[in-house]
């Protein structure tokens, strides 16, 4: 490896080992894994809804929204500006879909929920790579901002029109179309009707597959391709490489003739783009625009990313976790407790795994952790209610915290550069 290579990379050597291995492979081996232990779990508990294709289906359209703020996240932080104010672009979002939506239809809610979504991303490069601002301080004024704003708008634009108000938009002139892949589309629900057997694998596969293949949106199938693109645009090509380098050592970087503060900006501008598509995907759902839409999601997005290592493929499965366990409430509330075996399965694999990597102190608590889990899905035949709408947050962040690996953000994250300046 060049000088020039190492300085504009900064590469670690843990992830250049990571990236030598088969990441497909890795992840058919995780998702094969879990698939089982779903299989395990419903045997278990009895609960058949923990791989019916409408959980699953639900799961799907929960996860979207978190995956794309999180990918916005990711994009950000590996430039070296930590967002904050995901979830202020997230709100914006949101209410640039659902005005742009009601006016001409769903595809114009795309474009009004990622122009908006990017002028809170411009907002916050200005403050953060222009003016220098504390990057934690920016994004929490985006937030504050973004309330006001989308408050004031609505006032101003639907409260004198109907069905709007304002707390809300009209709803939308046209819905997001929806799709079933082909060869599920055709003759009797073949994979309904071998889901309703409950066979042991067979029938699960049957609920998965039905759950992502039938009534697909648009938005999530580009989703699916805009996570692959992040990762080769970021881990493939040159333009990765320098923006990956502007958060690893800007100062390196910008000696090697990397436009630093120009790859901050794209980054950040991009990092609202995708955070207001996650609230279009929100729009799309609910078919209209509602204040406190976004429900802290923003904040989920973020969280996934710093506990998935700043990786796409980390980041994802914390949204996915989070969508199972949010779905899992809104469609089975009744089968909750199962979940509690289900983390206690996780949490048991987690242990041993930090233990075996020498990190003894982590692997007492998620062992402790996960004896408390099966003790309660024993012990708990039904959860009280405030408790079941809490239950997608208490889960994923147990299991993202006590299952994550050593963390390795990117060196210069979140701090302020002047060219010039060590």
């Amino acid at each position: 490896m060049t000088t020039a290579t190492r300085a504009e990379g900064a590469a670690d050597p843990q992830e250049g080992r990571t990236l030598t291995r088969s990441p497909r492979r890795r992840l058919l081996y995780i998702a094969g894994g879990m698939f089982l232990l779903l299989v395990v779990v419903r045997l278990i508990s009895g609960e058949h809804a923990l791989t019916s294709g409408q959980v699953i289906s639900t799961a799907v359209a929960v996860s979207v929204p978190l995956a794309l703020v999180g990918l916005g996240g990711l994009i950000s932080e590996r430039a070296g500006v930590v967002n904050i104010g995901l979830e202020g672009m997230m709100i914006l979002g949101t209410w640039g879909a659902g005005y742009a939506g009601y006016q001409w239809g769903w595809s114009a809610a795309i474009v009004g929920g990622v122009l908006f979504g990017m002028l809170g991303g411009l907002l916050h490069a200005l403050a953060t790579v222009t003016f220098g601002v504390d990057h934690v301080i920016s994004g929490v004024a985006i937030n504050i901002l973004a309330l006001g704003v989308v408050r004031f708008l609505s006032e101003a634009l639907y409260e004198d029109v109907p069905g709007g108000g304002p707390s809300q938009s009209p709803t939308l002139s046209s819905r997001q179309p929806e799709l079933t892949l082909p060869g599920f589309s055709s003759g009797p629900n073949w994979l309904g009707d071998l889901e309703a057997r409950h066979w042991p694998v067979v029938s699960d596969l049957a609920g998965v597959l039905r759950g992502l293949t039938t009534d697909i949106g648009l938005l999530s199938l580009a989703t699916v391709a805009l996570v692959i693109g992040t990762y080769l645009l970021l881990w493939q090509t040159p333009f990765g490489l320098r923006l990956r380098s502007c958060g690893e050592n800007p100062t390196a970087a910008d000696s090697l003739g990397v436009p630093v503060y120009r790859m901050k900006y794209i980054a950040v501008v991009a990092s609202g783009a995708l955070a207001g598509l996650g609230g279009v995907a929100l729009v799309f759902a609910a078919n209209f625009y509602l204040q406190n839409q976004t429900n802290g999601r923003g904040y989920i997005g973020l969280a996934a990313v710093i506990f998935g290592n700043w990786r796409p493929g980390g980041m994802v499965a914390g949204a996915v976790l989070f969508g199972y366990a949010d779905a899992m409430e809104r469609v089975a509330g009744d089968a909750i407790p199962a979940l509690l075996l289900l983390v206690a399965i996780l949490l048991g694999i987690a242990a041993i795994w930090q233990w075996r990597v020498g990190r003894q102190m982590l692997s007492a608590i998620a062992a402790g952790v996960s004896v408390a889990s099966l003790i309660g899905y024993l012990s708990i035949d039904e959860l009280p209610g405030s408790l079941v709408s809490f239950t997608p947050y208490l889960i994923t962040l147990l299991v993202l915290s006590l299952a994550s690996q050593r963390l390795r953000p990117p060196k210069a994250d979140g701090l302020v550069w002047r060219r010039g300046e060590q």
